[in-house]
C-alpha cells in the first residue's frame, strides 16, 4: 500500500464489537498520525495501472479529484463545480454572516448596534478591505436552533390551548356529577313516595274487601228496583197505548154513531120529500088526466129520468166522471227557461193557473200558466231545492232543501214565516195536508216528520224505513199518507197513531215517487229501474206494472180521472199509459236532458213537466 500524502484527512467507519452496524459513526481521522487505538485497519490494493501511481508529478488538486473519481469522500476539500440538482429540487443556500448579525440585531432590538454595524460593513466594502471569501459561513445549527424555537413556541400555545380546554372539561365534568348526584337524590325520593302509596294501595284494598259484601248486595238491589221500574214502565206505556186505542175507537164510534144518525134523518127527509114529491107529481098527473090535458113536461122527464136533478131556475144537469186527459193528442207547446240550474219539482196552485217550480240553485219561482210571466221568486236556501207545494188555501207555500230545513212562505207578508229544520239530513219533499194545519217532510235520514203549523213545532216523528225518504203524499180526505223509500217498499201511515199500516213491497230498486188517485183507491209508484206500479190500497195488493226502462223513472202523475198516468223519465221523455190495462199512450219528446217532474192541469188541457236542463215545458 502506497502511504498517503501529508494533510489528508480521511472517514473511516467504526462498529461496534458484536458487528452491528446500527451503532456505526464515522470518526475523521488523520491518516498519517499515529494511532493509539487498537483498531486494525484493512489493507486495500491498489492497482498498478491507477493514474495516482502513473503521475506522480500531479499536484495536491489533482490527487484530490482523482480520489473524488474513485467515490471516496474527503473531508475538508473544495468544490470543484456545482452540486449535481435533481430537476425541481430546490436547493437551500447557507445563510451568509452578515445577513446573520443583521437578523439577530433586529430581533433583539439593537439598532444603533445594527446602524453602527452597517455604517462599518459598507465602509468596509467600499474601501475594499472586506475579504468574503475568508469570511466563514453561518453554522446550521443557528437556523436548526430558530426552527426548534418556533416550534417549542407553538408547542407552548397548543398547549396552553389545551389546558383551557381541560379547564372547561372539567367544570363541565363538575357541573354533570352535580346534577347526577341532584337525579340520585330525586330517584330516590321517587322511590320512597312509591313504596308509601303502594302500602297506601294496599290498606285502601284491605279497606275496600271489608265493604265489598255491602256494595254487591247493592248493586244487586239496585238491579232488581230497575227491573221493577222497567217492568212498570212498560205496564204502564201498555195501559196508556190501551187507553188511547180505546179512546180513539170510542171517538170513531161515536163519530160513526153521529155519521149514520145523520145519514138516517137525512135518508128519513129524502123519503118524506121524495114520498110527497110523488104525492104531488101523482096528484098532478090525476088532475090533468081528469082535465083531459097532458102532464107537465118537468113531471114527464121526471118520470121518464129518475136520476136527473132539477136546478132550482129549471136547468137540468147530471154528474159525470172527468174525461181522460187527451195526451196523445198533445205536442209541445211552450219552453220557459226557469233557472239557472235544473229543475227538480212542481207544484199546481189548487184554485188558479199558478205553477210553482223548485230548482238546484238554491230557489223556488211562481209562474203564471199558459203565459210564463214569473209572478214570484223565493231565495232563502243554502242549498238546492228538492220539492215545494202549496197550501190547500193558496196562500202560502212549502219548501223542502238539502239544507236539511223546510221553509213556509207567506205570499201577503212576501217573506219566510216559519222555518223547521229538525232533520239532519237533506230533505226530498213537503207535503201539505188538505186542512192546512199540517205538513209532511220526508228526509235522507230515513225518517218523515209531521210538523204543525199552529205551534211551529214536530209533532211527530215516522221512523221505519231503513233507508233514504224519497216522497210523501196524503191520501185524499183522510189522515193518511203514503212514503216511497230507496230501501225498495212503499207504506202507508197513519198520522193519528203514528204507526205503520201497510207496507207494500214489489220494487226490486229504490222508489223515487208515489202519488194517489183522485179517489184515494189507488197509488201508483215508480223506481230507479223504470219500473212503474199500480197499488190497490184498500186490497194492499199489485194491481198493475209498467216497464218504461232502462233509464229511471223520476216523478209519476194521475190524470183527473185516473185513468192516464205520466212518467218523467231520464232519457228525456215523457212517457203516459192507461191505468186500465198499461198500454202506452203517447211519449213526449222535447226536453234536452232527464225529466225530473210531470203534473196535469185538473181540468186536462194540458201536461207540464220540467227537467235537468233547467226549462219547464207545457203540452198542449
Amino acid at each position: 500500500a502506497r502511504p498517503r500524502p501529508e494533510g489528508i484527512r480521511a472517514t473511516v467507519t467504526m462498529g461496534n464489537e458484536e458487528g452491528d452496524s446500527s451503532g456505526d459513526e464515522l470518526v475523521e481521522v488523520d491518516a498519517l498520525e499515529e494511532s493509539d487505538d487498537d483498531f486494525a485497519y484493512e489493507e486495500i490494493d491498489i492497482d498498478e495501472d491507477d493514474p495516482l501511481l502513473l503521475a506522480e508529478e500531479d499536484d495536491f488538486d489533482s490527487a484530490l479529484r482523482s480520489l473524488a473519481g474513485l467515490g471516496g469522500s474527503l473531508v475538508g476539500a473544495k468544490d470543484t463545480g456545482p452540486p449535481d440538482v435533481a430537476p425541481g429540487e430546490v436547493v437551500k443556500k447557507p445563510e451568509v454572516m452578515d445577513d446573520f448579525v443583521r437578523n439577530f440585531l433586529v430581533k433583539m432590538g439593537m439598532t444603533s448596534t445594527l446602524e453602527k454595524f452597517e455604517a462599518e460593513w459598507y465602509e468596509l466594502e467600499a474601501t475594499g478591505r472586506l475579504n468574503m471569501e475568508g469570511m466563514p459561513q453561518v453554522p446550521d445549527v443557528y437556523n436548526t436552533n430558530q426552527e426548534l424555537n418556533g416550534t417549542v413556541m407553538s408547542l407552548k400555545r397548543e398547549l396552553q390551548n389545551a389546558k383551557q380546554v381541560a379547564h372547561k372539561a372539567q367544570s363541565t365534568w363538575d357541573k354533570f356529577r352535580k346534577e347526577r348526584d341532584f337525579h340520585r337524590l330525586h330517584h330516590k325520593r321517587i322511590g320512597q313516595e312509591k313504596n308509601k302509596l303502594l302500602d297506601d294501595i294496599k290498606k285502601l284494598r284491605k279497606h275496600y274487601a271489608q265493604y265489598e259484601p255491602t256494595i254487591k248486595e247493592l248493586k244487586r238491589k239496585y238491579e232488581l228496583a230497575m227491573k221493577e221500574k222497567m217492568l212498570v214502565r212498560i205496564d204502564r206505556d201498555r195501559m196508556a197505548d190501551k187507553l188511547e186505542q180505546f179512546e180513539i175507537e170510542q171517538e170513531k164510534k161515536e163519530k160513526e154513531a153521529k155519521k149514520a144518525e145523520r145519514a138516517r134523518q137525512k135518508a128519513a127527509e129524502k123519503a118524506e120529500s121524495a114520498r110527497k114529491k110523488k104525492e104531488e107529481e101523482a096528484a098532478a098527473i090525476q088532475a090533468a088526466a081528469k082535465a083531459g090535458g097532458a102532464a107537465p113536461k118537468a113531471a114527464q122527464q121526471a118520470a121518464a129520468s129518475p136520476g136527473v136533478q132539477m136546478a132550482p131556475k129549471g136547468r137540468v144537469f147530471e154528474e159525470e166522471k172527468p174525461e181522460p186527459c187527451p195526451v196523445e193528442n198533445f205536442n209541445l207547446n211552450k219552453t220557459f227557461k226557469g233557472h239557472q240550474m235544473s229543475v227538480s219539482n212542481l207544484a199546481l196552485h189548487p184554485r188558479k193557473a199558478i205553477i210553482a217550480t223548485a230548482s238546484d240553485d238554491a230557489t223556488w219561482k211562481m209562474w203564471d200558466i199558459p203565459s210564463g210571466d214569473l209572478i214570484m221568486s223565493g231565495d232563502g236556501h243554502r242549498d238546492w231545492v228538492a220539492g215545494v207545494d202549496f197550501h190547500p188555501a193558496g196562500t202560502h207555500l212549502a219548501s223542502a232543501s238539502g239544507d236539511c230545513t223546510v221553509k213556509v212562505w207567506d205570499f201577503a207578508q212576501k217573506r219566510c214565516t216559519i222555518t223547521f229544520a229538525e232533520h239532519t239530513q237533506a230533505v226530498w219533499n213537503a207535503a201539505f195536508h188538505e186542512s192546512g194545519d199540517y205538513i209532511a217532510s220526508c228526509s235522507l235520514d230515513h225518517s218523515v216528520r209531521l210538523w204543525d203549523l199552529t205551534s211551529a213545532k214536530c209533532r211527530l216523528a215516522f221512523r221505519g224505513h231503513v233507508d233514504s225518504v224519497n216522497e210523501v203524499c196524503w191520501q185524499p180526505t183522510t189522515n193518511n199518507f203514503a212514503t216511497g223509500s230507496s230501501d225498495k217498499t212503499v207504506s202507508l201511515w197513519d198520522m193519528r197513531s203514528g204507526l205503520c199500516a201497510q207496507t207494500l213491497y214489489g220494487h226490486l230498486n229504490s222508489v223515487n215517487h208515489l202519488c194517489f188517485s183522485t179517489d184515494g183507491d189507488v197509488i201508483v209508484s215508480c223506481d230507479a229501474d223504470g219500473m212503474v206500479k199500480l197499488w190497490d190500497v184498500r186490497m194492499v195488493a199489485e194491481i198493475l206494472s209498467v216497464d218504461c226502462g232502462p233509464h229511471p223513472a223520476n216523478k209519476v202523475a194521475f190524470d183527473r180521472a185516473s185513468e192516464t198516468v205520466a212518467v218523467a223519465s231520464d232519457d228525456g221523455t215523457v212517457k203516459c199509459f192507461n191505468a186500465a190495462d198499461g198500454d202506452m199512450v203517447a211519449e213526449l219528446r222535447g226536453h234536452e236532458d232527464a225529466v225530473q217532474g210531470v203534473l196535469f192541469d185538473p181540468y186536462g188541457k194540458y201536461v207540464i213537466s220540467c227537467g235537468s236542463d233547467a226549462t219547464f215545458r207545457l203540452w198542449a
